[in-house]
């Protein structure tokens, strides 16, 4: 199996590139902005979710196909894109609706399942994610021990326990800022409002960024 080195170098580089605020960080803290400290954690456990699974795809060969074909990397980069432009336009329409709950005292919660799903939706539809396992986990196996897919299953568990660690801590910081713009409903409408926005920039961001051959 892989050697404990090559476990904790991948395991580094999971840190680094997870720690650069990409599609799931920046999405995160618009959950958290927009709707509260529990959904945005709740997306972040989805998010981990969609994640594992392109590990899992890119073990068993599906990822180099997707990695390699520059049809099958867009439809999945522009279905991501089109999500979190979706779930930005939705944030800002509501954006009065959650102060008007909090003014009257009523809880504003996205049920669970559906934050869940948001992030599992946004997870495993990110580009950088996948290209990164496919260049990344073939580096990290050891020929001489076989089995190259299940030493990839084992370290691609690495990258979503790792980014559910470090996302967790974005969506608690942003949770906090709200908690203070909650003080005043005029600024909890003007943070709804930018969290949306930030959901439609990344979405666009994400729909016109990536490989163009």
């Amino acid at each position: 199996m892989t050697s404990l080195s090559q476990v904790l170098a991948f395991a580094l580089l999971c840190v680094v590139i997870i720690a650069v605020p990409g599609p799931s960080v920046l999405f995160t803290v618009g959950r958290a902005l927009t709707v509260g400290r529990k959904e945005a954690l709740l997306t972040v456990v989805g998010n981990a979710v969609g994640a594992y699974l392109q590990a899992v795809a890119v073990a068993v060969g599906i990822g180099v196909i997707v990695e390699r074909s520059i049809v099958v990397l867009t439809v999945i980069k522009l279905l991501g894109a089109a999500y979190l432009v979706y779930l930005g336009v939705q944030a800002i329409r509501r954006r009065r609706k959650v102060t008007e709950a909090l003014a009257a005292g009523i809880p504003t919660v996205l049920p669970s399942r559906r934050a869940v799903w948001d992030g599992f939706v946004v997870g495993v539809t990110n580009p950088k994610v996948i290209v990164f396992l496919v260049v990344a986990l073939p580096q990290f196996t050891d020929p001489g021990a076989g089995n190259a897919s299940l030493q990839m299953l084992a370290l691609g568990v690495l990258f979503p326990v790792i980014a559910l660690v470090l996302d967790s801590m974005w969506a608690l910081l942003a949770s906090t800022a709200r908690t203070w713009f909650s003080r005043s409903p005029r600024r909890l409408e003007l943070v709804g409002g930018a969290g949306g926005l930030m959901m439609i920039g990344l979405g666009a961001t994400i729909a016109v960024n990536g490989r163009k051959d």
